[in-house]
């Protein structure tokens, strides 16, 4: 009997060399998205060999757009772009119109229409927040000065391509081939832009009034019954179930509709737990997301456009870059600031795929804008690396001048009083219980995690926090190992840990390691990567219930049988 396999072979297939060649791309300090886009490549209709089903492919991208968009609406935040608002938001609108212009420029000199060359020019204009969020981490540059504005520029990126996603809809109807070449007066634009604004509006509405009550009641009452299962199947069901709604009822995309999904569920005090709970998935189907993209590529655009590849790809990497440079320089912030910003913006990635992916669903760009701006998205992401060790150097070479003009980079929370202190990895409910306990005994501690939320609550505290991932030698470079008393792993992932650990003996050979483990094989992976000891949680808990066991009453006596036990 034949089965139609479709979705299993796209699935299987797709991620397997996604896998293998995103390995291999970080491996070569490229981001692991160039891997991801080639698997797509290799399993598309323009390579020889496998070719999966493009129809089944773009429904799994379109819930890797929606979880994506709802990733971007949980990390959304407002105070990250209010406290950089007034060089962020004119700087990131002024970038946008430049690369739009210059990305219009070049489909004019191609014969397109304005329409083809607005839409091609603006999904030039938004850089990668994957890319730029790794650039700015490898480089400890998040909690700078430089890292904020770059983190509220792309937030004012993000807005303007959400913005787009409800307008380009009504732009194809009014002004695109839908339009069936009508002429619209200034009345009947206006009337149909109105009434766009009006369902996003009933939208919002009904978002903030019963979303913003209802969402977070919903996770409280599951996360009260403590099945995981159920909590992660209610953050799915909660992220794909308002994209569903939005579009079924208010006419809004399916990815607005998850990115306000993600932006309610991050006034919820479990936003983070949401997140974790979803992560997998959410990573999996964007996965899935850039193989489709990659599956839409033609290699032959290479060949028969070569001028249109170059000038697309040089209006991300130098014209918004130089746009970038100009506009921080012009609001009087130093060389070093504008350069770093001007490195973080020469990409683009994931808002591009889907602007561009819009547009040609609804005939406003052509498949070969799309084609050019994959191929620019290859070319900016396979050299972002490079352009990022040139600024090092460069800031290297000019070290003593950056000296002498320091940017006054913000230095967020308690300082670290270097000498004889503990250093404890993961400051979630293990660690910052264990802070605690040291803290209390007049042990100095310096805490290390990679979520900014548990840094922050640190430094409330007057803890000093390290932003960061443990197994970053940088990271670990600022806790100061070589003169710390000991170091203690709190974090549940051993892989993570034992990373880490070695790293830390590299270090300071002579610094006890201690660590946290759920299993006998975890507590011997992290004694062969050099922990002095590895504490199991559960056989720890077992002891204590059992020594408190045996001094109730009852077994006070137990293990003497030449004595009685007492009456109760």
């Amino acid at each position: 009997m034949h089965h139609d396999t479709s979705l299993i072979d796209i699935v299987a297939v797709g991620l397997a060399l996604a896998f293998v060649l995103g390995a291999l791309a970080n491996r070569l300090r490229l981001s692991p998205l160039v891997g991801y886009l080639i698997a797509g490549i290799c399993v598309g209709p323009f390579t020889p060999g496998f070719v999966a089903d493009q129809e089944i492919a773009n429904q799994l991208a379109e819930i890797g757009v929606m979880l994506l968009m709802f990733g971007v609406g949980l990390h959304f935040s407002m105070q990250d772009l209010l406290e950089v608002k007034w060089i962020a938001i004119p700087g990131a609108v002024a970038q946008i119109a430049v690369a739009t212009l210059l990305g219009w420029g070049v489909a004019w000199l191609m014969g397109w229409s304005h329409l083809h060359g607005i839409v091609f020019g603006f999904s030039l204009a938004t850089a990668s927040t994957v890319v730029l969020l790794r650039a700015m981490e490898e480089r400890r540059l998040l909690e700078t000065v430089r890292g904020k504005i770059a983190v509220g520029w792309l937030i004012v990126e993000d807005m303007a391509c959400v913005l787009a996603l409800v307008m380009m809809p009504v732009i194809a109807g009014l002004f695109g081939p839908q339009a069936g070449g009508e002429s619209h007066s200034f009345g009947s634009v206006m009337a149909s832009i109105g009434w766009t604004f009006v369902q996003l509006g009933l939208f919002v509405a009904v978002m903030l009034l019963v979303g913003r009550r209802v969402i977070p009641w919903v996770l409280e009452r599951i996360a009260g019954t403590g099945s995981r299962e159920l909590f992660t199947l209610s953050v799915l069901a909660i992220a794909l179930g308002v994209a569903f709604g939005a579009a079924a009822l208010f006419g809004v995309s399916f990815a607005l509709g998850a990115f306000f999904a993600g932006m309610m569920l991050n006034e919820s005090e479990l936003s983070h737990k949401a997140a974790n709970d979803s992560l997998p998935l959410r990573d999996a189907f964007a996965v899935l997301f850039f193989v489709s993209v990659g599956m839409l590529f033609n290699p032959a655009i290479l060949l028969e456009h070569p001028w249109q590849v170059l000038a697309t790809a040089a209006i991300i990497m130098f014209g918004k870059s130089a746009a970038a440079f100009f506009i921080v320089r012009a609001f009087g912030h130093p060389k070093a600031t504008a350069l770093t910003i001007s490195a973080s913006l020469a990409q683009i990635g994931e808002f591009a795929f889907i602007i561009a992916g819009l547009g040609v669903a609804l005939q406003i760009l052509p498949p070969t804008g799309q084609a050019l701006v994959l191929a620019g998205a290859l070319i900016s992401i396979m050299l972002n690396p490079m352009i990022f060790m040139l600024l090092d150097r460069w800031e290297a070479r000019h070290r003593e001048e950056v000296q002498v003009q320091p940017e006054p980079e913000v230095q967020p929370g308690p300082p670290l009083q270097a000498g004889n202190h503990a250093i404890v990895i993961g400051y979630g409910r293990v660690g910052s219980e264990l802070a605690n306990v040291l803290r209390d005994r007049g042990v100095p501690v310096v805490i290390i995690d990679d979520n900014s939320l548990h840094v922050d609550r640190a430094h409330a505290l007057g803890i000093p926090g390290i932003r960061g991932h443990a197994a970053s030698d940088k990271v670990l470079a600022e806790a100061h190992p070589e003169s710390a008393s000991i170091a203690i792993l709190a974090i549940p992932q051993p892989l993570e840990a034992g990373e880490a650990i070695a790293k830390l003996r590299a270090l300071n050979p002579a610094l006890p390691v201690l660590a946290r483990a759920h299993s006998d094989a975890e507590v011997k992976h992290l004694l062969q990567h050099g922990a002095d000891g590895a504490v199991m949680a559960e056989r720890e808990l077992a002891y204590s219930l059992a020594e408190m066991v045996m001094s109730t009453p009852a077994y006070r006596y137990a293990g003497r049988p030449e004595m009685t036990v007492p009456p109760v």
